[in-house]
This record gives C-alpha cells, sequence and structure tokens, in this order.
C-alpha cells in the first residue's frame, strides 16, 4: 500500500477540560496518514484521494467543534475522512497538543489513532 502524508496542520482551537482552555485557545497539530493503492494510478484527481478536501475536514474539527479530550477528536477526525474519503484503506490521525496543561518539561502529547475501511 501507498500513503500520502499531511504533516504538521496547525490550528488555535479550544479543546481542553479547563474552563481557561475554552476561553484562550492553544495551539493543536494534526498529522493525517492517508493509506491507499496509488501504484498505477491515473494522473487525474479524480481518481485520487483529495487531500485538500481531507485538509479541510481536519480544519472544520479542530475549529469549529470542542471536545475535552484530543483523543475524541482524533477519532472524530479520522472516521469523517474515511467516510468522506471511500478509496482510503485505512487513516491515521494524531492530534498533538504541545503546550498541555500538565506539570513538567515535555516537548509533545499527542493521541493517535488508526481506523481501517470496514
Amino acid at each position: 500500500m501507498s500513503r500520502v502524508v499531511l504533516e504538521g496542520l496547525e490550528f488555535h482551537a479550544r479543546h481542553g477540560v479547563f474552563e481557561t482552555e475554552g476561553v484562550l485557545g492553544g495551539r493543536f497539530v494534526v498529522d493525517a496518514e492517508l493509506v491507499y493503492d496509488f501504484a498505477g494510478l491515473p494522473d487525474d484527481l479524480n481518481e485520487a484521494v483529495n487531500y485538500a478536501a481531507v485538509y479541510e475536514v481536519i480544519r472544520q474539527e479542530v475549529t469549529e467543534h470542542r471536545h475535552q479530550l484530543i483523543e475524541v477528536l482524533a477519532d472524530r477526525i479520522a472516521r469523517r475522512v474515511l467516510r468522506e474519503q471511500p478509496k482510503l484503506t485505512s487513516v491515521t490521525v494524531r492530534v498533538h497538543k504541545p503546550f498541555a496543561p500538565i506539570p513538567g518539561v515535555f516537548r509533545d502529547v499527542y493521541a493517535e489513532l488508526t481506523v481501517e475501511q470496514t
């Protein structure tokens, strides 16, 4: 199988369990790995997965909805992308919350989910 990766999509959004996260918002970064067989694919967008449309789904889910858990956000993104892009075999979504309000020094916190076409 082959894959197309959208990596490092950055958005300001208001996800989180704390009231201040809903008010102030924060930075969220999303990666999406789109798996489908494009070996021998004709040079025609109508025959491929439209990753501009995938970007728009991700943007909408991240910026137009609010969730307490990034795990739920990853699930919503993955299932919607898979539903709207039927050529996909599977999708892996990572939702990063690099400034999560937890004590200690860390580089990143993220939730990752892989969903396969049934």
